[in-house]
């Protein structure tokens, strides 16, 4: 096998192996290697008519003596059977998902890129519906597939700021619906703001909370956070954002390094306040964010590298990620 580590991006790219595993009759069946990254389902898969699917993103590292550890896989076990609540699909026990985790990075251990490349091996566990059926209701078997993928650094040569937009025409979720959990038809609801963002030359669009639009919800695919002029911590509190991990450890490094951390209602007039703004998220942690328009109006911060305060959580985590930084709170669980 020849990797060019230094040019991953993040696409998908086949593997050594998947694990599976099949819910039927009640019970979860013992998890499979396969060599193949194709499925067979029915037409009449439930996941393709009425959406009963949702997924996960983790990452592993090889870390700097060597050992390739796995961050925080519970909280995403955890995370899945929300989402799987949610949607009436079958739970699945954390201490397996986790051991499952451990034994497909082992499995695809030399697809984990080397220390010192900025790259890592992603994880993608989904689960989904694969009744067939014609009426609506719930899948009555469900798959639980985990892949890998290697994946290069975002930041090849440093932190880039990208701008944003306000989706001010279309909501990512509606009030008490889907918005909280990782629901694959979340990502395609707020696909059409994201090609309209591009359009218009943000990588990024930021979404509204969908009661009242007048306070921030989240980015398309990240949590939204800020640190403002004093030096606090912000981040969105509503009931129709998904609960990010990442955002949940910078939340707790921000509280090691003694920064105050906010959780609650940002309004959109607080943007004109904040000294930096990031997206946090599994594939990139944090996205720094140079400009938000809104309309005529424009929310402009550090244009061209990271805020100083976004930095400093930016390389804590990822110190402790890479074993550069002690892993005070235990999130690394080696494979």
């Amino acid at each position: 096998m020849e990797m060019d580590w230094a040019n991953l991006g993040f696409q998908f790219r086949p593997t050594k192996s998947n694990i599976r595993f099949h819910y039927a009759d009640g019970k979860w069946s013992e998890g499979k290697l396969y060599n193949t990254y194709d499925i067979t389902i029915s037409v009449a898969a439930n996941v393709l008519h009425y959406g009963q699917a949702a997924f996960e993103g983790l990452k592993a590292f090889r870390c700097k003596d060597g050992k390739v550890r796995i961050f925080r896989p519970e909280e995403n076990a955890k995370r899945l059977n929300s989402s799987a609540r949610h949607l009436i699909m079958p739970e699945f026990p954390v201490e397996r998902f986790v051991e499952a985790v451990k034994t497909v990075v082992r499995d695809n251990i030399e697809y984990v890129p080397p220390y010192g490349s900025g790259g890592s091996l992603y994880l993608r566990p989904v689960l989904f519906g694969t009744t067939p059926q014609i009426g609506v209701s719930p899948s009555r078997e469900y798959e639980l597939v985990i892949m890998t993928v290697p994946v290069g650094a975002y930041y090849k040569n440093g932190i880039k700021p990208v701008e944003s937009m306000i989706a001010r025409d279309f909501d990512r979720a509606a009030p008490h619906g889907t918005g909280h959990i990782k629901a694959a038809g979340n990502y395609a609801a707020s696909l059409i703001s994201s090609k309209k963002a591009k359009e218009q030359g943000c990588p990024v669009a930021l979404f509204l909370d969908p009661a009242s639009h007048t306070y921030i919800d989240e980015f398309g695919t990240s949590n939204f956070l800020a640190i403002t002029k004093d030096g606090r911590y912000v981040t969105s509190q509503s009931d129709s954002i998904l609960p990010s991990i990442t955002n949940k450890s910078l939340m707790e490094i921000a509280s090691d390094f003694g920064i105050p951390v906010e959780r609650r209602k940002v309004r959109v007039e607080e943007l004109a306040d904040f000294a930096e703004v990031a997206a946090c998220g599994t594939a990139v942690v944090i996205t720094p964010v140079s400009k938000i328009y809104d309309g005529d109006k424009v929310y402009s911060y550090n244009a061209e590298t990271v805020g100083p305060v976004m930095k400093k959580l930016y390389d804590r985590m990822t110190g402790i990620q890479y074993g550069d930084c002690e892993d005070i709170h235990g999130w690394m669980v080696e494979a």
